[in-house]
């Protein structure tokens, strides 16, 4: 009776195989089957969690305007421009079509009212008159924007205009946005504008202007803030989409969609993908100090070190967390020191093998003292009996 069980059993479980442990093994084809192209990735480490043909070279519409972000953030973060800088919009950005927050010649609109306007609405006219402010010329800023993504190493994106529009030879890779979203996200600010879904410009004038983001999934996907979206006849409906869950960033990527419906409904699929099989480890995070060094001739006596980003290990859903080895080097210190100026590298091992390797940085700029400056501190020393 017993054996006569057993073979019941065991046809039973050949009709109707499971498999309770292992992590679900998703077909690139199905789970985004309406895109040309896909990645999802984890922001953190970088680390791609899915893809489909993610180094296939095509048109990527308005998504390109995440470059344009980029170097806007770049300026305002030098102090080269500032939020509140007015803008003197030129007939050539006015007469910009496609998206549009409807710029007219010689209409005057601050830096942050723009940025506003490219983030949400997406404006073509919006982003050429940035790209002259900053640049001189829209030329110009391409050529920034190119430069940008060959410091990033990418090799599948070749930009000829900063809009996105259809043009022969402006290409990118599901791959490369992913990279590029992920750089955009390491300036936080970015987060201020893409994560809302209405806004307004113009506001206090009789031409009030309303601003709908959009990225649909700031409002409809649990977690999402971001992050651009893109549509043109050659590139079909894009979308790079940012969502952050119990401390894991994810980037998820869709190229090539039939309609907007479908590839908000895709790019929700990868990330609900990602979030129910992976997980991270928090190592670090970047307001954590790692280390305090030591400064001689400086104008403070001590400054602390951080790490560049939060350090993260990804993992799979239902691991347990693991012990990790971390390690720091120092290199030598060169006065000046600005603000977020790469001063050493943090290690992460396990059993010996590196898991991680990023950047050590400072937060604050410090001055060398000059030779007065010098003299006076060493009195001072003298007089306290400290020298």
């Amino acid at each position: 009776m017993k054996k006569f069980f057993c073979f019941v059993l065991l046809g039973v479980l050949f009709l109707f195989p499971v498999n309770i442990f292992a992590e679900e093994e998703v077909d690139n084809h199905e789970l985004i089957k309406g895109a040309v192209s896909g990645v999802l990735m984890e922001q953190s480490t970088g680390e791609i969690i899915f893809e489909k043909d993610m180094d296939k070279q095509v048109a990527i519409a308005s998504m390109t305007k995440m470059v344009a972000q980029i170097i806007i953030l770049e300026n305002i973060e030098s102090g080269k421009i500032k939020w509140t800088d007015i803008v003197t919009v030129s007939k050539n950005a006015a007469d910009m079509g496609g998206s549009q927050i409807y710029l007219s010649a010689n209409e005057k609109m601050s830096v942050k009212d723009l940025f506003k306007g490219i983030s949400m609405a997406s404006a073509n006219d919006g982003t050429v008159a940035m790209a002259e402010y900053i640049s001189g010329s829209e030329e110009k800023f391409v050529k920034l924007m190119n430069q940008k993504v060959q410091d990033l190493g990418l090799k599948n994106t070749v930009f000829k205009n900063c809009t996105g529009l259809d043009e022969e030879g402006h290409y990118s890779s599901a791959y490369d946005m992913a990279m590029i979203a992920k750089e955009l996200l390491s300036h936080k600010e970015i987060l201020n504008f893409s994560s809302v879904y209405e806004d307004y410009l113009r506001v206090n004038t009789p031409n009030k202007f309303w601003l709908v983001n959009t990225n649909k999934l700031v409002r409809l996907y649990d977690g999402a803030d971001g992050l651009k979206t893109g549509h043109t006849d050659n590139a079909g409906y894009c979308l790079a989409v940012t969502a952050k869950r119990d401390g894991m960033r994810l980037i998820g990527v869709v190229l090539g969609e039939e309609t907007a419906k479908i590839r908000n409904s895709e790019a929700s699929s990868l990330l609900d993908y990602g979030f129910s099989n992976k997980k991270v480890q928090s190592i670090k995070k970047d307001s954590d100090v790692v280390k305090t060094l030591e400064l001689e001739k400086a104008t403070v006596d001590q400054i602390k070190v951080y790490p560049k980003q939060d350090i993260n290990i990804l993992q799979d859903k239902g691991v347990s967390n693991k012990k990790y080895e971390i390690s720091t080097k120092i290199k030598k210190i060169n006065l000046p020191l600005k603000k977020n100026d790469v001063v050493g590298t943090l290690t992460v091992s396990e059993k010996g093998k590196k898991v991680y390797v990023g950047d050590l940085v400072v937060k604050q700029d410090v001055d060398k003292l000059n030779f007065i400056e010098l003299f006076l501190r060493n009195m001072q020393g003298i007089v306290v009996g400290e020298i």
